[in-house]
């Protein structure tokens, strides 16, 4: 069977190497704002978000973490924190603005020790199998053309053992809820961009691109399809968001 040529981005239908351009453009268009603008639009929440994510992880001094899309390094941060000076984290991303974004944010902060900044795409990742303990992606995985093929990368480069954590907007689990919901992520949203980021455009995309990720089912029977095992969901905020976490088999 053939192999299918085009994926989505947002609403409309792409050609595989058109995503990683479009993706490109709109994280380049974002990245000067989109520490901002995550607060503005999920008034800080995400930062809970993340703190509850990472501390699913129990971290343990001297291990080594990868984060997948790793942008502006909130994830990473955490992670850092929870090593206290010990281990390493390596925050992967493909775009290059996002990168320099949360270098220099972490290192204004004095955080230099112990991280690791690598350009380059989720479905190639440039590790030997088996090499970190936990593997983190943070609100990224629906920006990537191949989901299936990220997984499986992300699970490859896992210590037997090792933990996946996969942060994602998701579908709400109180669906009287959905009209309020649409109502702000296709009107406010794109107007937020518009003014802060000067780009509605790209966060009408990304309020599309939510809508378009599966359901917290399907991405945890695909998790272990991918080669994990004991895969399990928390809802965060009635479902806004969703953490799954796994440990390779």
């Amino acid at each position: 069977m053939s192999q299918p040529t085009m994926t989505h981005f947002g609403f409309s239908e792409v050609p595989f190497a058109e995503k990683v351009v479009k993706v490109k453009e709109v994280f380049d268009s974002v990245a000067g704002n989109y520490d901002l603008m995550n607060d503005l639009m999920s008034l800080g929440i995400h930062r809970l978000w993340k703190q509850f994510a990472i501390r699913r992880l129990r971290v343990r001094p001297g291990q080594h973490f990868l984060d997948v899309a790793g942008g502006t390094g909130d994830l990473a941060r955490l992670l850092h924190e929870q090593l206290a000076g010990t281990g390493r984290v390596v925050i992967y991303d493909i775009n290059a603005n996002m990168l320099e974004r949360g270098r220099q944010r972490l290192v204004d902060e004095g955080r230099i020790q112990g991280l690791y900044w690598t350009q380059g795409n989720a479905e190639e990742l440039p590790f030997p199998d088996n090499s970190f303990h936990g593997v983190t992606i943070g609100f990224g995985i629906r920006n990537v053309t191949q989901m299936e093929a990220a997984f499986r990368e992300m699970v490859r480069v896992l210590r037997p053992g090792g933990q996946l954590l996969c942060l994602e907007f998701s579908r709400l689990a109180i669906p009287f809820l959905e009209p309020l919901y649409d109502a702000y992520s296709f009107k406010i949203l794109p107007e937020l961009g518009h003014w802060i980021a000067k780009d509605r455009d790209a966060y009408q995309y990304l309020a599309e691109s939510i809508r378009r990720f599966p359901a917290q089912e399907e991405v945890a029977k695909l998790l272990t399809e991918c080669g994990l095992y004991g895969v399990r969901y928390h809802n965060l905020s009635a479902g806004i968001a969703a953490v799954h976490v796994g440990r390779k088999v």
